[in-house]
């Protein structure tokens, strides 16, 4: 992949396609990859064949199999690489523990899932035109390849 992409980590097939339709309805054209799992995800961003760059952002479900959201992040902010990378817990977890945790790790941001789609979309197009138009990445973020 040579444009930047966005990096969804979420196992709910219906928020997954929530998501989806959210960014085409709002124009968002950056390609978005799919991880239906903590582990499969980690192995993404940090296994030996990992070609695809870095993601542009990334979009983070705490409530995932095998390995926690939380726990993702975590290792996303122990890596050198992968330390600065613009990274949004976007959950339906109303816990506030989930949110503190977060912050301590290290998250950019913290977006609860509406439950309603006009109200999905609307958060989605706020997200996206956040971190992939107005924010400024720091120039290391993505190992220079955004």
């Amino acid at each position: 992949m040579s444009r930047p992409y966005i990096l969804l980590i979420e196992d709910n097939a219906d928020d997954i396609d929530l998501t989806r339709r959210a960014f085409e309805k709002n124009h968002i054209a950056n390609d978005v990859v799919i991880m239906r799992d903590g582990a499969q995800a980690s192995e993404f961003l940090f296994g030996e064949q990992r070609a695809n760059g870095y993601p542009a952002l990334i979009l983070l479900d705490l409530n995932l199999p095998k390995v926690s959201g939380l726990e993702v992040l975590q290792r996303i902010r122990a890596s050198e690489a992968t330390r600065l990378l613009p990274t949004v817990i976007l959950t339906s977890s109303k816990q506030e523990e989930d949110l503190v945790q977060g912050y301590r790790l290290g998250v950019n941001s913290y977006v609860r899932k509406p439950v309603d789609f006009n109200e999905f979309v609307e958060a989605v197009r706020q997200v996206g035109l956040y971190w992939l138009v107005l924010n400024e990445p720091p120039p290391t973020a993505g190992g220079g390849g955004m």
